[in-house]
Parts: structure tokens; C-alpha cells; sequence
């Protein structure tokens, strides 16, 4: 029996072709960008069903694919889940638990995937966080390195002064800071294959007297206020809700009375944190961040001050990150034979979604991106910051 198209679809307006194996070719639309694949055709079943979870998962798993540019298949595949399932949104679901070993598992699935492979899409320096763009006409390598500079000069780094980076990747915020800045740093991470590449490069850049990166949970962390400054990009994302007030006080306890501590992290929309996308983060919590949990801006604030921490700036950076994942995605697109030798099958679909469906959920405003600086004050109350921000973009 030859496949047909159910009603629900042929109804629709956008600008898709599908084609079923051994069936129909259906426009449904007068211009159509992008043609899904139907291998499935039970995929086509319940089309009330096909959210951008679904849609994914089917994609991964080979029951549908994908002919045409990547980012208009994620807007695409975003109409047709709004034309079909509606705009409802998931309620918050159960709180992840986040002991060692899970959160340990869950940085190797993801950062351990191939160093290889992160080198064909990040920049030079495999800064795996949002770029800075100044203007927005920068290309990655510069917004990236403006971006390392932007969190340097936001913690005020003095010559001698000691960093710790947590959750350091492979390095390229802690050699910038050291190279640039004259810092001591101490970095920290979850990842072997992020540890071992680098160290590497801090051995080659002559630097492993002034860095030194270390596999540790942010748990284990000293509490004796050691460090001038600490920074945190892209970690908080895999702490948990439950273990947001440990974190914040584990980065209190690690500086200084009048040190300060910068947190670069994504954000959820709403302060109830429920899920957006319309099975977005389904997808992301299935396939890319096991156990990720993405807290609002004004958790975040609320545990950082319950810690002892004051809170001094705030800085979105949503179409930043938004730049940077097209200029990843693009990246990934345009090596994908290389990519297919280095990564199974399954994980090179994972990344090609991940990517380009980030870059829309950012422009869409499904998730934001902050920058939170706050200082430890000494017990008198006093701080050591400037009065203006003026050093900042000097």
C-alpha cells in the first residue's frame, strides 16, 4: 500500500516539501526551502505529535533526513510543530539529581566526544562559550579572543593576582588571562579529553609555571578564599537547581574577602523555568546536555546573594550567542565529510540540530545568556571596584 499524506499536513501553508519513500512528493507551500525525507512513514502518523522533540528524535535516528540549509530546516520544522502541536508549553518537569558520578558521566558524553571534532568548527583557541562581537562584523576568532578580554577586564586581573577557572574547557581563558593579564591561574574541569589537550597547549605556550589545569569537581574546591578572582563560563548549566546555593557558596569560600566572581551562563526565559521551544530542550536534554538544567536570571542572583556574594553588574548577551552558534553551525556544515570521520553517524546528526537550532532558539528569546559579576565584600562593607565602568571598554 503506497503511503499517503494525512490531511492534517496538506492542509498547512510553509514553505516545506515532503517526500515519502515509495509515495507522495507533496508541497506545502509555493516556494519550498527545505524537503524532509520521510524514511518512516509511521512517522507521519499522529501528526499532532511532531514538535521539534520528535522531529529530532527522528531526524537522529534516521527515520526522516533533511535536503536543504540547516538553519531554514530548524525555522521550518519550527512552523510546521506550531501549525500541528500549537504553542503550549511544557510544564518544569522533575529537578535532575547531580552527585559526582552523574555530573561527571554526563561532561564526558558531551565534552569528551573528539577533540578533532571540536576543532573543526570552534575557533583557533576552542572556546566552546559565547563570542563578544563589538560591532557584529567581527569574525569568530576575534570575538572570541574580544570576548576572553571582555571577562579579564570585567574581573579587574592585576599582575600576580590569582585566578581559578572553573570549569577551564581546554584552556583558552586561562592561557589569555596568564599570557595577557600576567595572572597565576588554576583551572578546573570534568572533561579528560579537555585536560589533556590542555596542558598541552600550556606546555607549548611556556606558560605551565602561571597555569596550571587540574581534573576536579567544583565540589572539592578549597574553602580557604585563596584567589584573588574566579570565573565561571558555561558551567552552571550542568550544577542543577538543587545545588545552585552549594555552588555559589563553594565560589564565595574560594576568594577573598573583596575578590570578585564573574558567572557566564545561560539563562531560562521564564522565571518558572518551564520548558520553551516547543520540545527544544527535550531534544537538548535527550541527546546534547544529559541533566542539564537551565536556571533563570533571577535564581541565579537570588543563590549568589544567599551566598555572601553582591551582585554589581548584569549583561545579556542572547545575539551574541546567537552569532557565535551560526558561525559554528556553518562551520560544521561546511566540513561534514570530515565530521563523519571523526564522530559516529548518530552524534554528527545530534551536533548538526544542536547548533543551528541553538542559534534560533537564542534569536528567538527562547533562552538568554548573562554575565554576572559579583564581589565578596570585606566584612566593613567595603569593595575594590572602580566607581564606573569606564575601565571596562577603555
Amino acid at each position: 500500500m503506497i503511503p499517503t499524506l494525512p490531511t492534517a499536513l496538506r492542509r498547512l501553508n510553509i514553505p516545506l516539501r515532503i517526500r515519502i519513500d515509495q509515495g507522495p512528493e507533496i508541497d506545502l507551500g509555493a516556494t519550498p526551502r527545505v524537503t524532509l525525507v520521510v524514511k518512516d512513514p509511521q512517522f507521519l502518523a499522529d501528526p499532532r505529535q511532531l514538535n521539534l522533540d520528535a522531529l529530532g528524535q527522528a531526524f537522529v535516528e534516521s527515520r526522516i533526513d533533511l535536503e536543504g540549509n540547516m538553519s531554514d530546516a530548524i525555522e521550518i520544522g519550527d512552523q510546521l510543530s506550531q501549525a500541528l502541536v500549537g504553542l503550549e508549553q511544557a510544564p518544569d518537569g522533575l529537578h535532575q539529581a547531580h552527585d559526582k558520578a552523574t555530573d561527571a558521566s554526563a561532561i564526558a558524553y558531551h565534552y569528551d566526544l573528539s577533540n578533532d571534532f571540536y576543532r573543526l568548527w570552534l575557533d583557533p583557541e576552542l572556546v566552546y562559550s559565547c563570542a563578544y562581537f563589538k560591532t557584529g562584523t567581527e569574525d569568530l576568532a576575534t570575538a572570541q579572543r574580544d570576548k576572553l578580554e571582555l571577562l579579564c577586564r570585567k574581573l579587574r586581573l592585576q599582575p600576580g593576582e590569582r585566578l581559578l577557572d572553573v570549569g577551564c574547557g581546554w584552556g583558552g581563558l586561562a592561557r589569555h588571562a596568564a599570557r595577557e593579564h600576567g595572572v597565576e591561574v588554576h583551572g578546573i574541569t570534568l572533561s579528560r579529553e579537555q585536560l589533556e589537550l590542555g596542558r598541552a597547549r600550556v606546555a607549548a605556550e611556556g606558560l605551565s609555571d602561571r597555569v596550571t589545569l587540574e581534573l576536579l569537581d567544583y565540589r572539592d574546591l578549597p574553602e580557604e578564599g585563596r584567589y584573588d578572582k574566579v570565573v565561571s563560563v558555561g558551567m552552571f548549566e550542568h550544577v542543577g537547581y538543587a545545588n545552585l546555593p552549594l555552588y555559589f557558596r563553594k565560589l564565595f569560600a574560594a576568594v577573598r574577602p573583596g575578590g570578585l566572581v564573574l558567572n557566564h551562563g545561560i539563562t531560562a526565559l521564564h522565571a518558572d523555568e518551564r520548558a520553551v521551544g516547543h520540545g527544544g530542550g527535550e531534544f537538548i536534554d535527550r541527546y546534547v546536555f544529559p541533566n542539564g538544567e537551565l536556571p533563570h536570571l533571577s535564581r541565579a542572583i537570588a543563590n549568589m546573594s544567599d551566598a555572601g556574594l553582591e551582585v554589581v553588574d548584569v549583561e545579556s548577551l542572547r545575539l551574541h550567542y546567537a552569532r557565535t552558534l551560526d558561525f559554528w553551525s556553518a562551520a560544521l556544515e561546511a566540513n561534514l565529510d570530515e565530521a563523519a570521520r571523526l564522530v559516529p553517524a548518530e552524534a554528527l546528526r545530534i551536533w548538526r540540530l544542536y547548533l543551528s537550532g541553538c542559534a534560533y532558539a537564542f534569536r528567538k528569546n527562547w533562552v538568554n545568556i548573562h554575565q554576572v559579576l559579583a564581589n565578596r565584600p570585606h566584612v566593613d562593607g567595603r569593595i575594590e571596584l572602580p566607581w564606573s565602568r569606564a575601565d571596562i571598554y577603555a
